[in-house]
Parts: structure tokens; sequence; C-alpha cells
């Protein structure tokens, strides 16, 4: 009988590899490690399990202590993982740049969650590595992973990736692109190509933003700015990051990162994250410049379900100025969600007020139009249904046209962005409405997403 595993941990590692194709490789073939399919989703998970391991192992890590570690994403997953199934208890730090779907993941898990600013550098003391050293200092019986120096983490992707890479490639690899977050895959992936491939190139994939593809092409540390792309790059070179074997460097903007990504989305189906995206777009660069044939590797670091509230949510992009509309020069361009499109959340007249509560919650918003055959005829918000249902909660039976209010701030497309803000400054929100038919809403966010997309 073949042998089943009795945990998730011994699910981790030995993920699949497979071509992609579809794409402009120039004459190269490029080829995908597909870590999302690890039972955390990421690549991460190997080297959660490898520094848990040798903690236990050196008896740094004891039944009853608590595992602290900063993280900027996925470590944290691997590390939630493998701490329930171990019987840990862990606190993690994360900058507040961290996508809502990973942190309902922790929690899930039962993680306690610190958040802190994603804007600030080492030294800080809001620098989410530097809190979480602080949080072990303070806790008793703790143990800070602390993965940026750890040595176990360059050594799991030394004796399982690497491994894996080069027994699936058939022993054919002439470039391998990655990221650096950390640096344990970077680090690891070099040593084990040096031993068995040493002509192997070794690429990095940077976020535009972040350091790291500048001091690779230079020698030295320019000045960092703010990137989306969570997970890789940073503002200095971690202490376990080995780059002397790397080569080349790519700068990835968030826009090219996120777009590669939902492409690699539709046109291959694989559903992969943020840092995927860099890491693919790199590549793609890199085997368009090859003058000759080569196999090359990258990782689909995670899974895109991570994402789905970000880089996949049409909206969230738009609102980011990573998709573009034709500009028209009217209202019509801040109305990032449009009633024609479907992508208002609204109610009818005789629908009930529970109806317009559910749909406010599921959507997150505080107010809904009432439209009725496409003309809007009221407004609901929160302090219409509480004065509706506050001293009987039979009053949610009650239909929409009951509790909305009916006097209407609306403008023409034509309007200026002044005439919205007068709206907005008495508290309002602003319905655009054209030849009586209902538009969009202009709201206090909509109007700063788009004052913010018109930054250069």
């Amino acid at each position: 009988m073949p042998h089943i595993p009795s945990s998730v941990l011994e699910l981790i590692g030995n993920t699949p590899l497979m071509e992609l194709c579809g794409f402009d490789t120039g004459g190269c073939r490029l080829f995908l490690k597909l870590e999302s399919n690890n039972p955390g989703g990421s690549i991460k998970d190997r080297m959660a399990l490898a520094m848990v391991t040798a903690a236990e192992q050196s008896g740094d890590l004891r039944p009853g202590y608590t595992i602290v570690e900063a993280t900027a994403g996925n470590t944290g997953i691997g590390l939630a993982l493998v701490a329930a199934a171990k019987g840990y208890r862990l606190i993690l730090v994360i900058p507040d740049k961290m996508s809502i779907e990973k942190i309902a993941h922790l929690r899930a898990l039962g993680v306690d969650i610190r958040i802190t600013r994603s804007d600030v550098s080492p030294g800080h003391p809001d620098y989410y590595q530097d809190m979480a050293a602080r949080i072990a200092a303070r806790t008793p019986d703790a143990y800070y992973v602390n993965q940026f120096t750890n040595a176990a983490n360059p050594r799991a992707h030394e004796e399982t990736t690497g491994p894996e890479i080069w027994q699936q490639m058939g022993h054919e690899v002439d470039a391998v692109i990655c990221g650096v977050g950390s640096g344990g895959t970077m680090t690891g992936l070099s040593r084990y190509f040096a031993r068995v491939a040493p002509q192997a190139e070794m690429i990095l994939a940077d976020p535009e933003g972040s350091s790291l593809a500048g001091y690779v092409q230079t020698g030295t540390l320019g000045k960092s700015g703010s990137y989306a792309v969570e997970g890789i790059g940073g503002s200095c070179v971690p202490k376990i990051a080995d780059l002397s074997r790397v080569r080349g460097a790519f700068a990835i903007s968030d826009k090219e990162s996120f777009l590669t990504a939902r492409e690699l989305l539709r046109k291959a189906g694989i559903l992969a994250g943020s840092s995927t995206g860099t890491l693919v777009a790199a590549a793609l660069r890199y085997c368009q410049q090859q003058k000759a044939p080569k196999r090359v590797v990258t990782l689909v670091c995670d899974s895109g379900n991570k994402y789905l509230s970000k880089l996949f949510n049409d909206y969230w992009m738009i609102d980011q100025g990573y998709l573009e509309r034709p500009a028209t020069g009217t209202l019509r361009d801040l109305l990032t969600r449009r009633y024609e499109e479907g992508a208002v959340i609204t109610v009818g007249p005789d629908d009930t007020l529970l109806t317009a509560f559910q749909r406010m919650r599921i959507a997150d918003v505080s107010q809904v139009p009432v439209v009725d055959d496409g003309r809007a005829v009221g407004i609901l918000d929160e302090s219409d249904l509480l004065v509706a249902v506050h001293d009987d909660e039979s009053h949610f039976r009650q239909v929409a046209r009951s509790a909305m209010t009916s006097r209407l701030e609306t403008v023409s497309p034509d309007a200026s962005i002044e005439d919205v803000r007068r709206i907005l400054d008495r508290g309002l929100v602003a319905l655009v409405v054209e030849g009586g038919h209902f538009l969009g809403l202009i709201t206090r966010s909509d109007l700063l997403s788009h004052l913010r997309r018109r930054l250069k």
C-alpha cells in the first residue's frame, strides 16, 4: 500500500513544473515551478517548516513556546500552518499593505496578528522586523524565527527546491529567475546550481521601488521607494542573502507585475500572486533578450486567491491607476463603478430593508441608491435604516421606499468637481444623472482616488 500522509506538513514540497506556452519567450523555453501547490499556497511553506524543525532540533524551540516573526506575507502563512500542526502559539508582525485575504487566512489559523506601518525603514520603531524583535524579547518562552538571518531558510531551498528543479528539468537549466524577500530562495538556489550547473545564470526579478536590482547592477544601494507588490524587494540586502552569483536584474513596475499575473490567469489558467507577476515579467524580458535558445525556470511563488480583492479586482486596479479607461474630461472619469456595467450596489424601491442591509454588509458600503427602471428615486443609508428599525426589528420587512431619502443631490456628467465638492462637504454623496438615467455615485473615496491618479 502506498504511503498516505498523516500530516499536512508531509505535503510540503515536490511541487509540479510546467512549460509556459502562449507567451513571447523569444527563442527560449520558459518553465514554471508551481510553488502555489504547497498546502499553505506558497513557496514559503518550505522554509517555514525547515526553520521550525531546525529550532526544535537545536533546543531553541520547545513545547509550550511562542513563535514570533515579522513577515510581509506568505512566510506568516507557512509558519501558521506549521505552528497549527505542531501546537505552537504564533505572533506575527505584518506591514499594513498585506492583502485582506492573507490576514483572514492567518486569523483563521489562530494567529495573534500585530499590524504595523509599511512606509518606514529599518531602525524605525514601527518597522516590522524591529517590532517583532521587541515583542520576542518581552514575551516569555518566545522563539524569534527571524527569516532574514536564519540559516535554515536558504538551506531549505538548497536541499529541496533546487534538486527538484534539476531533476524535473532533466539536468538542463540555463537560467533561474527569482525574487528576493528574505533572500532564502535566491541564496539556496544559487548555491545548489553553483554545484550542479555552474554555467546557469541566476537573475533577480525586483519591484520598481526596491533597491535590490540597482544593487545587483551597480554594487551600491540606491534610495528605495514604495511599491504595491507583496513579499519581495527591499531597501537593504538581507543578512542571509548571497547575491554574489546573480548575473543580472530586472526592475518591474507594479502595473506590469499585476497585468502579467492577470494575463497568466487568462492565457495559462494559473492563478498566481503579485510577486509571481514580477518574476514572470522579468523572465519574459530575459528570454526575449537572448540570442541563443535557453531553458529558463522561474517560480509561481504563491496563489492568486490571496489577491482577489486587489490585482484581480478590476475596480481596485482602476482606483489605483493600473487599469485605465478612455478619459472623457467629465465626471464619468470619477465613476469607477458604473451602473450601466452592473457595478453599483443598488436596491429597488420595493426591496425590503433587510435586503438593503445585507447588500450593504456584503459590499462593505454605508449607503445604496434606490433605483427604479434605471432612474434614481432615492438613497438609503445606515442612518435611515437605524431610524426605521430601532424601535421594532420587524420593520426590516418594510420596503426601501418607506425609509429612503428622496431628496437627492444629483449632478450631470458635465458638472465640475467643485460642484461635487460642495455636495460632499455637506456629508452627502453625489449621484450622477444624465437624461434622467442614473450613471453612478461619487463618494469622498472616489474623489480622492481620482485626484491620486492625477498625481505624477
